[in-house]
């Protein structure tokens, strides 16, 4: 298959015919992946909830100095491991607000205690958004400020942060947050150093379909340059309780959310994998993102913070999980953070 233009790619998302992507998304991904749709269990860790950011699409954050905003001790925070890894977690993700008070020093302590007392369990974890402060604090460069984290026992990158890689959209909802020349200089050098990561999109900004293809060549373009992302992600920005979404900026309709799924796996060619988004979907969209170019459904999530703060929530279990991919028509599969298969489920 020729690789698409941005031209053509913004074409395709303009017609708005989901059915057509969806069958040419779903052809690609199978000739890539066959029958096999993956999960993985994992649990997310919001270490703290301060941030100085104070996003307007966000309603986890707290600002610095609010009563209700909190910061995990140490010994939480490998309970929390602890439960994870005796309900069947192969991963965390640890994430949080940009903390104004929190130094380097308290994330290595983090990650080696966690090793020590897990070395199975694989840590995915920090967005580039946290990973530049890290650096900007200590007064390094983001790449020492990786290879100390690495050091200390982190794994790989989540993809959070990206939302919609143009600075005109980013400059509306989070003006305090990196710009996208940041967030896309993080990921070169965590893959400089051998630390793969995700990419992420977030669409329902008031974006155009220009800027989300915009954010896709700019991951695609990197991707070319390092190789060093393993999976695309797209998801819906959730209004509840944010600024945002009391300026009146609504859901986008599960359609153009399968339309832009279905156009990622036609443009991202050189990314392998594609995750379908039940966690702010639901089950239903989850099940039918299969046939329209997700070849996972990411994580059962023993824990999730941040989008339920936002009004969303849906549970998931290993069961569950299964029967959705077999209701698919599917064959259900538990998978690594490196999207190796640890079991097939008949």
């Amino acid at each position: 298959m020729q690789r698409l233009t941005p031209k053509e790619g913004e074409a395709l998302l303009l017609a708005a015919d989901p059915i057509a992507l969806g069958r040419q998304a779903d052809a690609v991904r199978r000739e890539r992946h066959g029958k096999t749709a993956t999960f993985i269990i994992d649990r997310n860790i919001n270490y703290t909830n301060i941030c100085q950011n104070e996003c307007k699409f966000c309603a986890f954050y707290k600002s610095v100095g609010d009563p209700d905003g909190y910061l995990l001790e140490n010994e939480l925070i490998l309970e929390k491991v602890r439960e994870a890894a005796e309900a069947g977690a192969t991963q965390v993700m640890i994430q949080g607000g940009v903390h104004p008070d929190l130094g380097l020093g308290y994330f290595e302590t983090m990650l080696s205690s966690i090793k020590r007392a897990h070395p199975d369990i694989v840590i995915h974890s920090f967005t580039a958004t946290e990973i530049l402060f890290f650096a900007q604090k200590e007064g390094i460069s983001v790449e020492d400020a990786l290879k100390r984290l690495q050091a200390a026992g982190l794994d790989s990158l989540p993809g959070g942060g990206a939302e919609i890689l143009v600075d005109e959209i980013r400059q509306r909802i989070a003006p305090k947050k990196i710009m996208t020349d940041d967030w896309l200089a993080v990921m070169r050098a965590a893959h400089r150093i051998g630390m793969e990561s995700t990419a992420t999109m977030v669409i329902g900004f008031g974006e155009t379909m220009a800027h989300r293809i915009e954010h896709m060549e700019r991951i695609r373009r990197l991707q070319d340059e390092t190789g060093g992302f393993r999976a695309f992600i797209t998801w819906t920005f959730q209004p509840g309780y944010t600024e945002l979404g009391n300026e009146g900026r609504d859901k986008v309709s599960s359609w153009d959310y399968m339309n832009t799924l279905a156009l990622s796996r036609l443009y991202m060619d050189n990314v392998s994998h594609i995750q379908g988004s039940w966690v702010t979907q639901g089950e239903r969209i989850g099940e039918l993102s299969l046939s329209f170019g997700a070849d996972d459904l990411g994580s059962i999530m023993l824990e999730e913070n941040v989008v339920r703060a936002a009004g969303t929530q849906y549970e998931m279990s290993v069961a569950k999980m299964v029967r959705m991919i077999k209701n698919a028509g599917w064959q259900p599969a538990q998978r690594n953070t490196k999207y190796e298969i640890l079991k097939r489920f008949s």
